[in-house]
């Protein structure tokens, strides 16, 4: 029989499994206690019996990633992991430290399909998504191995999320459950690059969580240049399945915009953000784009203007902080460049 991953599995299910085999369904409690303090063996179950240990081992497996890579920044303390799982392939995650507190950045697929330009992510194409599990140990064995308690949580590493919808949103299950980890929803952002039916089905699920759209251009024609996935679904499919997700979940969405010199950086182009961001109430969220090799692709020189003209024009914008540039801190860089 084969082995079913137990760390993707809630508490209620462990516990049906428990009484099958002829155990108190109060043991599911520690295990699953356990299984998010990141144990490795169910021998570490210190408080469960020797028994009960031996018919775990036959009946499941506990995902744990070694560490391949760790890259530590001297400019601001930001880590990232380079992640071996069980098959061999690798994902990144990054851990962000913040006055509010420490972020984890996680991946959700190994590679990509979107094949953004300004992304490095999609290097090597897509292979498989990951499972619940080995979203989840990202958070775990970062925390452990950096000894810093982690309070916030982005899924904007490798891979479109709502592309996993169904491990994303059993990650979120176990990610926010009380008798776990517990990190709230309000706590937790999800990216995408524009899946219109996905973010009506998460919309559906009304979680309090911030939806970030990777929107990166205000038009058809520059997005579609810079996402291919903008040619199967253009800005107005996008933007309405927006609109019916802040009307679903009340909840402000948050617009990624990488700044790119001579790409998406004119004063023309700030003005049409300003009027998308104000009729969805939306927040923009601007980043210097980070350098990737071999990319044509430049950060602007024009912040600070594209910054004034928002803000003239009545939008609500923030730049994000630049942490890790010393450490290849981009999605995909650290796998691109160990060949993974």
């Amino acid at each position: 029989m084969e082995k079913k991953d137990i760390k993707s599995m809630l508490p209620s299910e462990i516990e049906a499994v428990l009484l099958e085999i002829g155990e108190p369904k109060f043991r599911a409690k520690q295990i699953f206690s356990w299984l998010m303090r990141g144990v490795s063996d169910f021998g570490e179950m210190t408080n469960i019996g020797k028994s009960l240990q031996a018919k775990l081992e036959e009946l499941f497996y506990i995902t744990a990633p070694e560490i391949l890579r760790r890259q530590v920044s001297a400019d601001d303390g930001t880590i990232k992991y380079l992640w071996k799982l069980r098959d061999g392939n690798a994902v990144e995650s990054v851990v962000m430290r913040y006055k509010y507190g420490n972020t984890v950045c996680v991946s959700t697929q190994v590679g990509c399909k979107m094949g953004c330009k300004f992304c490095a992510s999609a290097h090597g194409g897509w292979i498989r998504n990951l499972t619940a599990s080995e979203i989840l140990d990202q958070l775990i064995f970062a925390e452990k191995d950096s000894n810093l308690k982690i309070s916030n949580i982005v899924l904007m590493g490798i891979g479109e999320p709502l592309d996993n919808f169904e491990n994303v949103i059993r990650f979120l299950e176990l990610v926010n459950h009380p008798e776990g980890i517990n990190i709230g929803m309000r706590h937790i952002s999800v990216s995408t690059s524009g899946l219109p039916e996905m973010i009506d089905k998460l919309g559906d699920y009304n979680l309090q969580l911030t939806l970030s759209l990777s929107l990166h251009a205000p038009d058809n024609e520059t997005r579609s240049k810079l996402m291919p996935i903008n040619q199967r679904h253009p800005l107005e499919e996008v933007l309405a399945a927006c609109e019916r997700y802040y009307s679903k979940t009340g909840r402000r969405i948050s617009f990624e915009y990488a700044m790119i010199d001579g790409v998406n950086d004119s004063d023309e182009q700030a003005v049409v953000l300003a009027k998308i961001a104000k009729k969805l109430g939306a927040h923009i969220n601007l980043i210097q784009l980070n350098d990737v090799e071999g990319s044509p692709l430049k950060p602007t020189s024009r912040l600070n203007r594209f910054i004034k003209i928002l803000e003239n024009e009545g939008a609500n914008v923030t730049v994000r902080r630049k942490l890790g540039s010393d450490i290849d801190a981009a999605c995909g860089q650290l796998r691109k460049n160990n060949a993974y």
